[in-house]
């Protein structure tokens, strides 16, 4: 049983473009931190291939794939799902099984899988493996999925919460012109609206200095380095259009009230 809190003013507070902001800033080092603990395993191409997991009777799923399973599985009993900007992987997991307090979500969606990115963000970040891990095998495949569990739900955070809140908060600082584009379906006008180049810029700049902040005194001999200018690739070409993706399925889908 969830239940929800009435307070106007948490309510509100949810959708200060500053507060989305920061807490977009900051889970950016949460995303880098676990990127840089997955890179210290190799590719590990077989935890990626379905029917080589080890496990019977999940011939179509990979060892990723059902790591990911059980975890949501546990996550969806304990209430993460609840909240707008953690959207599952998968499908058909069970109800939730705790009481859960949490405040009225100012977001005009009936359902927050209307908004749910998460087979794109999984089919990027495969490639971003591929990029960023060094060739080969070292066996170490629990340790792999572990990790690539902890990332993507980092990023999948990042995206669904900058597509849901930005563009609620958007929406309601200029209702009028943003219900003209909605409702002429005008999709390329709410992508040039939505669109804030400086500020893209800035987040791009923010992430090149932490990746490098991070490992500026990391012994390379014992830890396995990133390049920053691919995890900056990485948010120009995924993480930045992924969330203004949402942002726009966001709004059209948003109820009008």
């Amino acid at each position: 049983m969830v239940k929800l809190y009435n307070m106007d003013k948490i309510s509100l507070s949810m959708l200060n473009l500053n507060i989305i902001t920061l807490k977009l800033e900051g889970l950016e080092e949460t995303i880098i931190y676990h990127l840089i603990e997955r890179v210290q395993f190799k590719k590990n191409l077989i935890v990626y291939k379905p029917g080589k997991s080890g496990f019977q009777g999940y011939s179509s799923k990979s060892l990723l794939d059902i790591r990911l399973l059980f975890q949501e599985q546990m996550d969806a009993q304990f209430g993460r799902y609840c909240v707008p900007e953690e959207r599952p992987f998968n499908k058909k997991l069970p109800a939730l099984r705790r009481k859960v307090n949490l405040p009225q979500y100012p977001l005009a969606l009936k359902n927050f899988n209307e908004i749910n990115l998460t087979s794109k963000i999984k089919k990027r970040y495969h490639k971003l493996m591929q990029d960023i891990c060094q060739a080969g095998d070292d066996g170490q495949y629990g340790s792999s999925v572990e990790n690539d569990i902890y990332a993507l739900q980092a990023i999948s955070r990042r995206i669904h919460y900058g597509a849901m809140f930005v563009a609620e908060s958007k929406f309601r600082s200029n209702t009028e012109f943003y219900r003209s584009l909605i409702n002429g379906a005008d999709y390329q006008a709410l992508k040039k609206a939505l669109t804030r180049q400086k500020v893209e810029e800035e987040i791009i700049s923010r992430v090149k200095d932490k990746v490098t902040y991070a490992q500026a005194k990391v012994n390379p001999k014992i830890r396995v380095l990133i390049d920053p200018e691919k995890i900056i690739t990485y948010y120009r070409n995924t993480i930045i259009p992924l969330t203004k993706e949402g942002e726009i399925i966001y709004l059209m889908k948003r109820q009008q009230v």
